[in-house]
């Protein structure tokens, strides 16, 4: 199986992602058909924009990373998926290391808190830690984003390669 066509089997269509209720004000930039192309280019730019975006550490990631692929003409769907990647189950553990490596690259001391989904704790906890944090979300999403670029262009061109050689080699 290709890799476009093991992508196109878990996207969600074009149609879905243009009626999302909190991606309509994009308006007629989500008609561009460079938007829904699935290249190796346009793939390896979905990745890099949704795995940075996946370490904001903000709401509607969703809105940032179709604005992202917008932006940067990378498939759209792909890179709106690939926020997920940051959900209810992840979120803590990514998000404390993005403060441990935030406090090591400060050179500070790791303050010891107990994480809440709550306002008061947020304004209260962030107050603390958001300089380690923010700079720790920023250096692994930066990181996870051209990790990913680089992955799947070296992967693609590989599986390419490689069933190329398979499809032309002589008969023994």
């Amino acid at each position: 199986m290709s890799p476009r066509q093991l992508l196109r089997r878990f996207m969600p269509d074009h149609k879905s992602i243009r009626e999302h209720r909190h991606l309509q004000f994009f308006g007629k930039l989500l008609h561009d058909p460079n938007l829904w192309h699935l290249n190796r280019h346009s793939v390896a730019k979905a990745f890099a924009v949704g795995l940075f975006f996946a370490w904001v550490p903000v709401p509607f990631q969703m809105v940032l990373a179709a604005g992202g692929a917008i932006l940067f003409h990378a498939n759209l769907p792909l890179s709106v998926v690939l926020v997920w990647l940051t959900n209810p189950v992840t979120m803590a553990p990514m998000f404390y290391a993005a403060y441990k490596l935030g406090a090591l690259l400060l050179g500070e001391k790791l303050q010891h808190f107990d994480m809440e989904l709550s306002f008061a704790w947020l304004q209260h906890e962030m107050g603390l830690i958001w300089e380690p944090f923010l700079l720790g979300c920023f250096v692994i999403g930066s990181v996870s984003a051209l990790l990913g670029y680089c992955g799947i262009q070296l992967s693609w061109r590989w599986m390419v390669v490689h069933k190329w050689r398979k499809r032309h080699a002589l008969p023994k």
